[in-house]
């Protein structure tokens, strides 16, 4: 891949719920008061959550055609497709699809909406 993705955003009007959601959900620590440009948060509000070792760089995919919406997602990667869908329920996101396994990537896949309205993605081995 040329480019990678180096880094990603959860922006909502609810920074505080948002870094609680995640916590619980993912065990992402994220505490508030990281630099960030004042177009982007206000930044007694923004968060970093930095990689563990090992996590890598992410791969991508373009797709989509006729009747899809567009959209962009990232992907969190889980040991249940439907365990995480489910916590996310709970936690106060809404699940959007899945779990969706895929056969020929050996995979599976869910997508949930957090608290704020941002499109994210759980992907597992079941």
């Amino acid at each position: 891949m040329g480019n990678s993705v180096v880094h990603f955003e959860l922006i909502g009007p609810d920074p505080a719920r948002l870094r609680k959601f995640y916590s619980a959900l993912f065990g992402w620590d994220a505490p508030a008061g990281a630099p960030v440009a004042p177009a982007i948060s206000a930044s007694a509000d923004y968060s970093f959550i930095n990689p563990e070792p090992g996590w890598g760089p992410a791969a991508g995919g373009i797709g989509g055609g006729a009747g899809f919406t567009p959209h962009a997602i990232f992907y969190v990667g889980v040991e249940s497709v439907s365990d995480a869908l489910r916590a996310a329920q709970e936690l106060g996101g809404t699940v959007v699809l899945g779990p969706q396994r895929n056969e020929g990537g050996g995979i599976t896949v869910g997508h949930f909406r957090d608290p704020a309205g941002n499109l994210v993605g759980v992907a597992g081995p079941v």
